[in-house]
């Protein structure tokens, strides 16, 4: 298909008739085959959390974050009291189905909805959430919120550039890495270089149905290793 051009032949982007500005995320828990996902409160996620937090060995968890690690149940009480008041980000906590327990949060952030753009963010999962099924169906929970509910039509994932582990997350969740904003931000006294990723809406499909496969119960055997990877299933409904 040639260049779209205007009247003065200049190239401009593919119209969009039937475009409506996406939706709030919206309050409502999003519930998985494996955890749930709910906006964070203080009295039924704060003590879960923090002893979820405190199991680390270390502080390393947070390095890449602008907050953290919290030295006291009440420095993490506090900071979770502003997270459930803010609007944008809007917090979620993640809930273990089969323990009833808070073991992590995220956020949808940047909130963009005339332009249908909204980003996952201020992902800080313990260890008992980190690399389990859990941890994967939580972001896809966001995505299903995302496009299927909410009709967004970009999805970002932002890091520091020398977060390594975040990088290689957003690779095998179906993130397109777009490149570096140097000296994008300031935190911890230092500077940040901030990679970007996104999904935008038309490989949503692709990724919809790797994801489900993915999270089969199928796919795991009885030990719970998986017999297909992420990027593997993501890649087959790609082709």
């Amino acid at each position: 298909m040639g260049q779209r051009v205007n009247e003065y032949g200049q190239p401009v982007g593919e119209p969009m008739p039937q475009w409506q500005p996406a939706q709030a995320p919206g309050d409502q828990p999003m519930t998985g085959q494996y955890c749930r996902l709910e906006r964070v409160d203080v009295e039924r996620h704060a003590d879960d959390l923090y002893d979820a937090y405190r199991a680390a060995p270390d502080g390393s968890d947070w390095t890449y974050l602008s907050v953290g690690p919290f030295e006291t149940a009440g420095a993490y009480r506090d900071f979770l009291t502003a997270c459930a008041a803010s609007p944008d980000p809007l917090h979620y906590a993640v809930i273990d189905l089969a323990t009833g327990k808070a073991i992590g949060t995220l956020s949808l952030m940047r909130i963009d909805k005339p332009n249908g753009v909204i980003e996952v963010g201020f992902v800080v999962f313990s260890r008992r959430l980190q690399k389990t099924r859990m941890a994967t169906e939580a972001i896809f929970l966001l995505m299903q919120r995302v496009f299927d509910e909410r009709g967004y039509r970009r999805f970002e994932w932002k890091c520091d550039s020398l977060n390594a582990p975040s990088r290689a997350a957003a690779a095998r969740f179906g993130f397109t890495f777009e490149g570096i904003f140097r000296q994008a931000v300031t935190y911890k006294g230092r500077n940040r270089d901030t990679a970007w990723f996104s999904i935008v809406d038309s490989e949503w499909p692709a990724l919809r149905a790797g994801f489900a496969e993915w999270l089969d119960a199928a796919n795991f055997d009885a030990q719970g290793t998986q017999r297909r990877t992420l990027q593997t299933c993501i890649a087959a409904q790609r082709t």
